[in-house]
């Protein structure tokens, strides 16, 4: 599952087993585990321990902490496994199979790696690749890669499967697993019952008709004259980490509060919304796009506190959706910033306790799920959201993604891991907590200059 280079050379690989007995059997997985990406997400963090740690030692501390870890998060020391019908729908299978951990050294220094870009060639030998084209069932859902650097720094790059766990709950899972290896205890122990977002659905009967949710998940634009973007996909991308100031988020801000009418809910755009609206209308500009060309903006929505009752402290599982902006791109370009942050909060607002509980209905109600589940990763045709002429930015603002702490102190660098979906992007909060935001965009190599030109051009 991972690969060798003269940069990076495996060592060992273990299985890591909870320690303890845990409770075994199958655990359904609800409709919202299984779509959107059901394959791994990737981090990476890379930390320069002090020369006390010794990379033995430091191996030992995250493989005995993982064991301890996996026994109340033991759903991802499971499993997958598709169901009889061939359609799309799968369960996890608790079985205590365990994560797996991989031990490899760099003949590389950190300072050799210093702007730790995704886009370098050693990136990828850092980070696990996943051979989905082996059975699901063998596949672990917890891949750990240590790597050790000439110099005494690591990395720990970490893949979670996204059909067990959405952002939220996975770094919920990370940070938990830190503590136990600095020794402290658990603070807040995983909710893996499932039945938890059925609760509430008796006073909130269901809408015989699904046509809200069914226009929702229709498929996506294509480029103008094309039947489908599998020759955009094809293409080669490249990925950039751009900084945005504080300065900047707030001039954006104030552009968008004051350039396209009040703003609903009498709330100002959020740093979200105005610096996606800021994103999407710089890529229409760098692809080119015509002033006719439809575009959509995919925006994934956390509904923890959007249902009611809300889902419990410390909910296991994925509790996010994805909802779709769209736009011609001529209004996107030609109009105020506070027009394309308008198309996406209009998105978010419609994510309620009705909404989720029609979307949960419709996709009960679809035998087959193939087509709702982002499987781009694994080179196939299903899924056609991403690339030219959509994107989708992912909001990490307000997960804990900094600090994480084994016992060796908190990390030098942390990044998203690769990315090569075209239009694939995410939104973090600076690393130095002043106010500044990170815009990780993956595009085709073709318009990766354009757009970075755009961006910084257009903030004004």
């Amino acid at each position: 599952m991972s690969s060798s280079s003269s940069l990076v050379t495996l060592k060992s690989c273990y299985s890591v087993r909870p320690i303890e007995p845990t409770w075994c059997g199958r655990l359904p997985l609800s409709e919202w585990d299984q779509i959107g990406i059901i394959t791994h997400v990737p981090t990476i963090y890379f930390y320069r321990p002090s020369q006390t740690w010794l990379s033995t030692t430091i191996a030992t501390t995250l493989k005995d902490s993982l064991s301890k870890v996996l026994v109340p998060f033991y759903p991802l020391a499971g499993r997958l496994q598709w169901n009889d019908k061939n359609n799309g729908r799968f369960d996890l299978e608790c079985n205590a199979l365990g994560a797996q951990f991989i031990e490899a050294q760099s003949s590389l220094t950190l300072t050799d790696i210093s702007d730790f870009s995704p886009s370098s060639d050693y990136y990828r030998y850092l980070i696990p690749r996943i051979d989905y084209t082996l059975p699901i069932n063998d596949i672990p859902l917890v891949i750990v890669q240590l790597t050790s650097f000439k110099c005494g720094g690591v990395s720990i790059s970490l893949l979670v499967s996204h059909a067990v766990a959405d952002g939220q709950s996975a770094l919920h899972f990370t940070s938990e697993w830190a503590r136990l290896a600095r020794g402290e205890p658990i603070k807040t122990m995983p909710f893996v019952d499932r039945n938890a977002l059925h609760v509430g659905e008796s006073q909130s009967p269901l809408l015989p008709q699904c046509s809200n949710s069914e226009r929702e998940f229709n498929e996506p634009p294509f480029l103008l004259g094309n039947t489908d973007n599998i020759e955009e996909r094809k293409k080669k991308t490249t990925v950039a980490i751009i900084k945005v100031s504080k300065t900047q988020v707030e001039k954006l801000r104030k552009t968008a509060n004051e350039s396209w009418g009040k703003p609903s809910n009498g709330r100002g755009y959020t740093r979200y919304e105005t610096v996606t609206g800021h994103v999407w209308r710089t890529a229409s500009k760098a692809r080119g796009h015509g002033n006719d060309q439809p575009t959509a903006l995919g925006v994934c929505v956390d509904w923890r506190c959007r249902v009611d009752p809300n889902l419990p402290k410390g909910y296991f599982g994925n509790a996010t959706l994805d909802v779709v902006a769209t736009s011609l791109a001529g209004d996107l370009m030609s109009k105020p910033l506070g027009y394309a942050s308008s198309r996406i909060r209009e998105a978010i607002e419609k994510v309620n306790n009705e909404y989720v509980r029609l979307g949960m209905e419709y996709f009960k109600k679809h035998e087959d799920l193939t087509k709702f589940q982002d499987l781009h990763a694994i080179g196939s045709d299903k899924g056609p959201f991403y690339g030219n002429p959509n994107l989708g930015v992912v909001s990490w603002l307000t997960l804990p993604i900094y600090g994480l702490d084994f016992g060796w102190g908190k990390e030098v660098y942390m990044g998203p891991g690769t990315h090569e979906l075209d239009g694939d992007s995410l939104l973090l909060p600076g690393p130095d907590n002043d106010g500044s935001l990170l815009v990780a965009i993956c595009l085709q190599e073709a318009h990766m200059d354009a757009f970075k030109r755009h961006f910084h051009q257009d903030i004004v």
